[in-house]
């Protein structure tokens, strides 16, 4: 039975669950956007944080076919999934970039390949091969040898700001717990769902 009245609260809660199990990525999230033509796509991101204030939070390149999207439209969906607990969210909201600041901090603590990556990946463009992405990762291992990898600036941080959550919990029959909350005047406001 899904009873709370902050589902923030109710979010992490059912996230510590998820990570106490032996889920390989409960960070994964499916991340919805759609074009100006009203194209949607869906790709996984990695959840980098969450709270009231922010929202939820991921990192990725501001030159990818998402972040085109998302200049287009700033209304996005989420999607979580554990299929160990039984537990699926579903969060809708405006999306808006984090500041450079915070972009900064996360990227310094991200694994030096993964900064390495972040410069030789033109992510969503075309390539010509394998080789050429090898190629240019070869290439700014050997600039930043020996140096911090600054964050480039066409990488940086996305928070979601939801204005809907829900939570469905797996039950006997097909009976399931749905709750849907709705930000109402700074508010949120439950209902109950049938399944």
């Amino acid at each position: 039975m899904i009873n709370e009245s902050d589902p923030i609260k109710l979010f992490s809660k059912w996230y510590e669950e998820a990570k106490s199990t032996s889920i390989d990525k409960p960070n994964a999230m499916s991340l919805s956007t759609a074009d100006s033509e009203s194209r949607v796509s869906s790709r996984l991101v990695l959840l980098s944080r969450h709270n009231a204030e922010e929202g939820f939070v991921f990192h990725t390149n501001y030159l990818s076919r998402k972040c085109q999207d998302i200049e287009s439209n700033s209304k996005v969906a989420l999607l979580f999934w554990w299929d160990e607990l039984g537990y699926q969210i579903r969060i809708e909201g405006q999306i808006q970039k984090t500041d450079s600041k915070a972009s900064d901090e996360y990227f310094s603590n991200r694994p030096r390949g993964s900064q390495l990556g972040a410069w030789a990946s033109e992510q969503s463009q075309e390539i010509e091969s394998r080789q050429v992405l090898e190629e240019r990762m070869k290439q700014f291992t050997a600039k930043y040898d020996g140096a911090d990898v600054p964050r480039p600036p066409h990488w940086g941080g996305y928070a979601v700001l939801p204005d809907t959550m829900e939570f469905w919990l797996n039950c006997d029959d097909r009976l399931h717990d749905r709750v849907r909350y709705d930000l109402v005047q700074g508010q949120w406001q439950s209902v109950l769902l049938a399944p």
